[in-house]
C-alpha cells in the first residue's frame, strides 16, 4: 500500500465504523476507510478505489475522494490559512496538507494560489513544497516558437526565471531574456525559443526582435514623456540603468531608440535623448 496514490484495495472486514481494505486477504497491513466513505451495497472481498494519507492522529487512512493533488504531480492549490509552523492548502481532503516554510519559494498568505508538488518528509508524512523543479515533466507537445502559457515557480540571478510551463512541463526564460518585473507566482504567455536535449524548455516573454521593435519604441516614448521629453541619459547608457528605467535588455534599447530616431520622433544630444 503506497502512501499519497491511488490504487485498487480489497476490503478484508467491515466493522461498524468502516471497513478495513489489504492489498489482498493474505497479507496482515490493513487500513481503515471510515464508514461515511464505504459506497452502499459493499461486501467482504469487493475491491475498491481510494487514495491513502494520513489523519490528524498520524494514522494512514483511506478516502475514496479524488485530491487534488498525488505523489509526484504538481497542481495549483489555495492557501487556507497560515500558521506558526507553515502554511495548510485545500487538496480537497478533510485534513488540509501541509506547506512548510522552508518548502517555501516565497511568503504566502491565505486565499493565495500556489503551484506545488507532493512528496513524503522524512517523519513519513505527506507534505507540501513550492520547489517544483524535480516533479516537472519533460516530454511537452511544444516546438520551437511555439506560444505557451505558465507559472514562474522561482527566479535565480544567474539562471533566470523558472517556469511551470501548462503547470505541468519543465521551462526557463533565461537571465539573458529576463527584463520585466515579474515575480514568483505570477502566470505569465511566452514563446519557446529553444527545445533542449532533455527535453526542458527555454522561453522568452518577447517577441522576435522584429516583431517586438514597434513594442519597445513605445514603451521608450511613454518613459521620455513621463521625464518631461527629456531623457536624462543616452543610448550609450549601462545596461543596469537601462533595465531598471525600461524593463530591457541593452541591445533591445538601443533598436528601440534606432526606431524613433527613424521615424523623426526624438533626437540624441551629448548627454540626453529628447522629444522631438
Amino acid at each position: 500500500m503506497q502512501l499519497g496514490k491511488t490504487q485498487i484495495l480489497t476490503i478484508v472486514k467491515q466493522v461498524d465504523f468502516g471497513v478495513y481494505l489489504a492489498e489482498d486477504t493474505s497479507k496482515e497491513e490493513r487500513v481503515l476507510l471510515p464508514r461515511k466513505q464505504v459506497p452502499e451495497g459493499v461486501q467482504t472481498g469487493d475491491e475498491l478505489e481510494v487514495f491513502l494519507y494520513k489523519d490528524s492522529q498520524d494514522r494512514i487512512i483511506a478516502t475514496t475522494i479524488e485530491p487534488k493533488l498525488k505523489l509526484g504531480e504538481v497542481a495549483r492549490l489555495t492557501v487556507k490559512e497560515v500558521a506558526k509552523i507553515g502554511a495548510f492548502l485545500d487538496w480537497g481532503l478533510e485534513k488540509d496538507l501541509f506547506l512548510p516554510f522552508r518548502q517555501q519559494t516565497r511568503k504566502v498568505q491565505a486565499g493565495d494560489n500556489c503551484l506545488a508538488a507532493l512528496y513524503i518528509d522524512k517523519s513519513e508524512r505527506l507534505c507540501a513544497t513550492m520547489n517544483v523543479y524535480d516533479y516537472l515533466r519533460t516530454d511537452s507537445p511544444y516546438e520551437k516558437e511555439d506560444h505557451v502559457t505558465g507559472t514562474i515557480y522561482q527566479i535565480s540571478e544567474n539562471f533566470g526565471a523558472f517556469v511551470a510551463v501548462d503547470d505541468c512541463y519543465s521551462g526557463l526564460i533565461p537571465s539573458r531574456e529576463f527584463f520585466g518585473q515579474l515575480s514568483v507566482g505570477d502566470q505569465i504567455t511566452a514563446r519557446v525559443t529553444a527545445v533542449k536535449p532533455d527535453g526542458k524548455l527555454d522561453l522568452s516573454i518577447r517577441e522576435k526582435s522584429y516583431l517586438q521593435l514597434n513594442a519597445d519604441a513605445e514603451a521608450v516614448m511613454k518613459v521620455i514623456e513621463e521625464f518631461d521629453g527629456v531623457l536624462p541619459f543616452t543610448d550609450k547608457a549601462s545596461p543596469e540603468v537601462i533595465k531598471r528605467e525600461f524593463s530591457l535588455s541593452k541591445n533591445a534599447f538601443k533598436r528601440a531608440v534606432g526606431h524613433l530616431l527613424k521615424e523623426e520622433r526624438i533626437e540624441i544630444t551629448e548627454k540626453s535623448i529628447r522629444k522631438l
